[in-house]
């Protein structure tokens, strides 16, 4: 056996810059040393044996005046030397000395001290050597009757080691532990025994079970962790003993331990599908959300709940929860009160949605009494969103939603306005009996309007859906009154000028004590920077914008006012009253562009707002039919039109959603015996305790592709030519921080190769976490190599190195094969994401990195390449495929996706066909690629224009 192969429990870690000592001294100071050098050698001699030094010349030497010392440093100590130290020679047979140390053992087990007796016991835990644990089997069984928990609970773990590694010893393990489990009181050592007895002897654990079933609720929570755990592993090999158990796990769900009623939970969910058992199990995860402080554990049992929801006969029974779910809300964590409101709209009906409407609407009012927070900002963004689906889907709830929402218009933080303002249009074209509620409540919070983004969409909605004569002179008066004195540019002079004289006497007094440093008087400094403040407060919001510059706020209302002008000269008959609006109408706007062209502004306004407004002055002055529909009706229809495209996307996805999790059973499928299907053929059979260990151990097996070729096989990157000495192969498994690299090495020569090392070196953000150890290859033999490699981010990585090893009887230096090298491939962290189109956009504005990268392919079809490129980039388009269908010879579409490591990547794709060139010409544009970090940004790029160039036609 290779020292590789060595199976290590104790890990301990040494200062590597420190000289080795030699034998001698060792030696010296274990012999005529005091308590202290010794101690101090013993872990010298402890490090190089880890090390791989073989030091068989102190053995005799630790025996002899070590091993009868009581100290218990020492004792514990020697613990350790004894697991670590070879305890055969190189034939296998047990070295003559290890019976000394067996004596050494036997007294330790009958030591009066507890401490000593139960640190042996483990220790032997350990041992492989049943010549050694043979003479102290007597020794261990008396320990089970010892007075004190900690001997007896770890001579359980003694017995049930030895039982399972070397049966003879002790046949009669499971009866010894059987009676011992049925006359104990301590709850650890109860623990343990159960514990044997589930792996020993399941028969005898369930007997015992029997017995006490009704005093499970007394038990401790280590001793119900257990029970637990074997009521799952018995009903799921066993179904018909479901029965008898399940009463007891409905108990144990009101244990005062979290663990044992969320592992309660999840073994009831598994047992029984019935609604009072989903019901009670969904209860019991929403007590633990709620009453548990940490936010990894809400989310995880936030996750067993989304699970629940995902099989379609237990949302029912969930739907009727949905009020306890809310509860989680009380949460201060974002990413808890999201998934929350993410499962409770998933989960809303027709039957709960009144309820779920009053609870969001008590938090976003509460939202506003909070003092300013940035995730105050972004809940309640959650919650007008969640409001809005709500009332999307359940259009009569929207009278009650819209009120209280219209109060966020004003709000100081844009994009909840923003989603306020964008639910407020869907809803006012939707429902018609609405129109005059909203409106109203627009008119009041208009004047209150502080974003320039959300005015705009006011003034648009106002426009568009006034239609009633009161309305429109409503929405003029707004407008006047958030304008200001008109015309703008005479009344400003004016009031530079009439300003200057008070302001000149009030402060010719402080003016004497203005002078600088430099003895120059600031007499008109003063006045400057005191007047624009006094200016800004008592400016109306309107007249701010347009002396801010922003111009395009003024195109708007142009729009509007031509908007509500041509609809009030086809209400009012009178000619005198239509030409008195249509003039009051032109007169705003000219005075608009007045005072764009003049130099108050602080920029001038733009062509393009020119010349929007020249146009509307135009349609007022001439009042055509064919303007009138244009701007009355077409515009509604554009909305329209793009309302009911949205709708149909979302439709589209939440058929798409209910398609996969119906559970349709063909008329051709096969029917599953339990009796005769394999391990892996049925997800239900799977051990979830099981599953749970190996995903803590980092050892979860993905579900490889049905195809061979996409299985391990795929995976495999050779490292060395077949005519090299040493062969090297590699197989890397991409967990999701670190990556394992399972190296086949071969030697292919007919010499002995010894300290045949791996050498490996990382570029990029991998690093190397532990060194390989070196081996012994015999002639023609192979081993298997693995090494660890930790991930830090999304970036391409490459890992090289070199296979080193010596001849055995050569005089010549080390020989060494030079490794090729094995990138990781970046798809591996990069999973498809969703986001909407604003946040799409302010990450497009924030993220510094750009890569741009040219189309350089083969394909001859725009949606081909399309589809090519997220397929080997593993985004998600986030365009509506409405809007890419069709075809016109170019193509634009916005790419999203976000790493494992929360790193997030957008891409613009920009292609057009050029037809001059005829129809077989390839695809050509651009694709530009955004991310927060360069390593993401570059990565990308190059996976792109590799896999464009790979393409066949």
């Amino acid at each position: 056996m290779t020292a590789a192969e060595n199976v290590c429990y104790t890990l301990i870690n040494v200062p590597m810059d420190s000289e080795p000592p030699s034998e001698i001294s060792l030696k010296n100071d274990l012999e005529k040393g005091d308590v202290k050098l010794k101690t101090e050698a013993l872990k010298k001699v402890i490090i190089m044996i880890l090390n791989g030094e073989k030091l068989p010349g102190l053995l005799m030497t630790i025996i002899r005046f070590v091993l009868p010392l009581q100290d218990h440093t020492i004792k514990k100590l020697l613990l350790v030397f004894w697991e670590i130290v070879p305890k055969t020679t190189p034939d296998g047979r047990l070295l003559q000395e290890m019976i000394l140390v067996c004596d050494a053992y036997r007294k330790d087990l009958q030591h009066p001290n507890e401490f000593i007796r139960g640190s042996t016991l483990r220790f032997l835990c350990k041992l492989k050597e049943a010549e050694l644990l043979e003479p102290l089997m007597p020794a261990i069984r008396a320990c089970l009757e010892h007075r004190h928990s900690y001997v007896r609970r770890n001579a359980v773990l003694a017995i049930y080691t030895i039982y399972r590694n070397f049966e003879h010893l002790i046949p009669d393990a499971p009866e010894l532990i059987h009676d011992f489990l049925v006359n104990e009181k301590d709850a650890s050592c109860k623990r343990n025994a159960f514990m044997m007895l589930i792996h020993a002897d399941q028969d005898r654990a369930l007997d015992y079970l029997s017995t006490c079933i009704d005093q499970v609720q007394t038990f401790g929570d280590i001793l119900q962790l257990v029970i637990v755990e074997l009521i799952y592993k018995v009903c799921h090999a066993n179904p018909s003993e479901r029965a008898r158990f399940i009463r007891c796990i409905y108990n144990l769900l009101q244990s005062s331990s979290p663990a044992v009623k969320y592992e309660a939970a999840g073994t009831l969910v598994t047992l029984s599908s019935a609604p009072t058992a989903i019901k009670a199990a969904a209860q019991c995860y929403i007590d633990l959300i709620i009453k548990e402080s940490d936010n990894n554990v809400k989310l995880i049992v936030l996750d067993r709940l989304i699970e629940l929801k995902e099989h379609p006969s237990h949302e029912r029974v969930l739907q009727d929860l949905v009020m306890d779910i809310l509860r989680v809300l009380s949460t201060p964590d974002l990413e808890v009160r999201k998934k929350t409101l993410q499962l409770a709209l998933d989960l809303v009906s027709s039957r709960n949605v009144e309820e779920l409407v009053i609870v969001l609407k008590k938090e976003v009012i509460k939202t506003n009494n909070v003092t300013e927070h940035e995730d105050t900002d972004k809940y309640r963004q959650l919650l007008v969103r969640t409001l809005h689906s709500c009332s999307v889907r359940f259009p009569d709830m929207a009278a009650n939603v819209i009120p209280v929402l219209m109060e966020f218009l004003s709000d100081n933080n844009e994009a909840a306005a923003a989603d306020v303002l964008e639910f407020v249009r869907e809803a006012i074209q939707r429902f018609d009996n609405l129109r005059p509620l909203i409106v109203e409540k627009m008119l009041e919070v208009f004047h209150a309007i502080k974003s320039v983004k959300i005015y705009r969409g006011a003034l648009w909605i106002l426009g568009e859906y006034c239609s009633t004569k009161e309305d429109i002179q409503s929405v003029m008066t707004e407008v006047r009154r958030s304008l200001g004195e008109i015309p703008i540019v005479e009344s400003e002079i004016k009031k530079e000028a009439g300003e200057l004289k008070p302001e000149e006497e009030v402060s010719v007094g402080p003016a004497q004590k203005l002078v600088t440093e430099m003895g120059t008087y600031a007499t008109q400094s003063a006045l400057s920077s005191s007047r624009p403040a006094k200016k800004e407060e008592d400016r109306p919001p309107l007249r701010g914008f347009l002396l801010d510059g922003d111009f395009f706020v003024a195109a708007s209302l142009a729009t509007t006012l031509t908007k509500i002008a041509l609809r009030y000269m086809s209400l009012v008959q009178e000619k005198k009253k239509q030409n008195s609006f249509n003039a009051e109408a032109m007169l705003l706007m000219a005075t608009i562009l007045h005072l764009g062209k003049s130099s108050l502004p602080k920029k001038p306004i733009t062509d393009d707002d020119v010349d929007r407004i020249s146009l509307c002055l135009k349609v007022l002055s001439e009042c055509s039919p064919l303007m009138n529909d244009i701007f009355n009706k077409e515009c509604r229809q554009s909305l329209s039109h793009m309302l009911s495209a949205k709708l149909e996307e979302e439709k589209l996805s939440q058929k798409k959603e209910s398609e996969k999790r119906n559970v349709t059973i063909q008329p051709d499928d096969p029917i599953s015996f339990m009796q005769l299907t394999a391990k892996n053929e049925m997800s239900s059979k799977e051990d979830q305790f099981q599953l749970s260990l190996l995903a803590a151990m980092g050892n979860t097996q993905r579900k490889e592709a049905a195809d061979p070729l996409a299985s391990k096989l795929n995976k495999v990157t050779q490292l060395t030519g077949f005519s090299d000495p040493v062969y090297a192969e590699a197989y890397v498994h991409v967990n999701q921080y670190d990556i394992v690299l399972d190296v086949l090495v071969v030697n292919q020569t007919s010499d002995t190769l010894q300290n045949c090392t791996l050498e490996l070196a990382t570029l990029g953000d991998l690093k190397l976490v532990e060194k390989p150890s070196p081996l012994t290859l015999a002639p023609h033999d192979f081993a298997n190599i693995k090494a660890n490699v930790k991930v830090a981010s999304t970036e391409n990585g490459i890992i090289f190195g070199n296979v080193v090893y010596d001849v055995s009887g050569a005089a010549s230096d080390r020989n060494c094969v030079v490794l090729s090298d094995i990138h990781i491939d970046i798809m591996d962290y990069i999973q498809p994401a969703s986001c909407t189109d604003a946040e799409f956009r302010q990450m497009w504005a924030e993220f510094e990195w750009e890569n741009k990268v040219t189309v350089n392919t083969n394909i001859i079809d725009l949606n081909e390449y399309l589809q090519h490129i997220l397929k080997s980039t593993n985004m998600k388009c986030l365009t509506p495929e409405k809007a890419l269908s069709g075809y016109c010879g170019f193509m634009a579409a916005n790419l999203y996706a976000r790493s494992i490591f929360g790193e997030d990547a957008l891409a613009n794709v920009s292609i057009e066909k050029p037809i001059h060139l005829g129809p077989e010409a390839p695809v050509t544009g651009h694709i530009r690629i955004r991310a927060k970090s360069q390593g993401m940004a570059l990565s990308l790029g190059d996976k792109i224009n590799l896999s464009q160039k790979k393409t066949s036609l």
